[in-house]
């Protein structure tokens, strides 16, 4: 039922001084570390705490393999970052693109089927806006973060946040044709 007391020791100063090695690495590395931009870092993120658990529960893996383990993420996380942020190659290859799902209360159902939403889930993410009304919604948008934008008003100008989102050029362009 219970290890022996060399096991839970083990566990003990293992896990404490896995716990401040990395809270001091993570913090060194920036916010951008643990953020949610793409699945780069999501991949990242879960590996942290794969090497964090194995370290901890390991009689097999010492505190020096754990750690190098994590610092290396961390390292490797901060290149990538720091390169896309500096070249564009780079940046198109880590993030996706954001994508129109709903425009002007209409759903665009290729976009739907292509990123795998049902209705009702954008139908939600308007919901948790507190719109009930799907004509008072100018776009729905799938961020490259898998969380969803609900826009309630155009912004007119070419200097719109809607810009990069794929299929809205397009279609604003074609709204604006018919309007006029």
């Amino acid at each position: 039922m219970f290890n022996s007391l060399t096991a839970l020791s083990h566990t003990l100063l293992i896990g404490s001084l896995s716990y401040l090695a990395v809270v001091v690495l993570i913090r060194f590395s920036g916010k951008r570390t643990l953020s949610k931009w793409n699945a780069f870092d999501f991949i990242v993120t879960v590996a942290y705490g794969s090497i964090l658990a194995t370290t901890v529960l390991s009689l097999n893996t010492s505190l020096l393999q754990g750690l190098l383990g994590i610092a290396v993420l961390v390292a490797l996380q901060f290149l990538l970052t720091w390169f896309s942020v500096r070249t564009p190659l780079i940046q198109q290859l880590v993030k996706g693109e954001p994508q129109l799902l709903l425009f002007e209360g209409e759903f665009l159902v290729d976009a739907l089927k292509q990123e795998r939403v049902t209705e009702g889930e954008i139908k939600a993410a308007i919901r948790a806006q507190g719109v009930t009304a799907l004509a008072a919604v100018h776009a729905v948008v799938l961020e490259t973060d898998g969380s969803f934008s609900v826009i309630l008003s155009p912004t007119p100008g070419p200097d719109t946040a809607m810009a990069d989102v794929q299929g809205y050029r397009r279609l604003a362009h074609r709204a604006n044709a018919l309007s006029s």
